[in-house]
């Protein structure tokens, strides 16, 4: 069951479900997601590996941040992949888990936006990629709301997650072993 925006209004209130949301989306949610805020973007270099025990991300380069006192942008080129960061940190609770999705506008313009679930127990910032699949150049303000969040009640059993993406780190250092 999704949650709707009552329930999570109540989550953020007294669980820290969302740590640093806009004013907009606290106070004037739209339908029943909340819209996350772009923080940073990221350029990845070199090579990624994933093998049976053990995992390497590529090397990545932050292109730009978000600062509250300037207006910033990035131009995303058609064909360019990046992936960014959420000025928000999400905690998740034992009983929910989150699904992502990109804003509609973002797919009127070419945009193909990639996240990952938010298991039960994870806490940390979000990086969800971007690829610019259209032929047009996109511009995108830092700050922007890019990323919508769905949180989904479990019913039964869940575990807790434990993966070593938990506090949001964006990439790995060195070649390490998965737990």
């Amino acid at each position: 069951m999704i949650l709707g925006t009552d329930k999570v209004k109540k989550l953020i209130d007294e669980e820290k479900l969302i740590e640093d949301l806009c004013e907009r989306e606290l106070n004037n949610p739209e339908s029943i997601v909340i819209d996350l805020r772009l923080n940073k973007l990221f350029k990845l270099k070199g090579k990624g590996f994933l093998g049976i025990d053990e995992r390497q991300t590529p090397e990545a380069e932050e292109i730009i941040s978000y600062h509250p006192e300037e207006k910033r942008s990035y131009i995303i080129k058609p064909g360019e992949y990046l992936i960014a960061e959420t000025i928000e940190k999400i905690n998740v609770p034992k009983d929910v888990f989150v699904l992502f999705k990109p804003r509609t506008t973002l797919h009127r313009m070419g945009i193909i936006m990639r996240g990952t679930i938010a298991d039960p127990g994870f806490g940390g910032i979000l990086h969800p990629a971007i690829y610019n699949a259209g032929p047009c150049e996109v511009e995108i303000e830092l700050g922007a709301r890019f990323f919508q969040c769905f949180f989904v009640k479990i019913d039964g059993e869940s575990v807790s997650y434990r993966g070593q993406w938990q506090g949001g780190r964006v990439f790995t250092e060195e070649k390490e072993k998965q737990v």
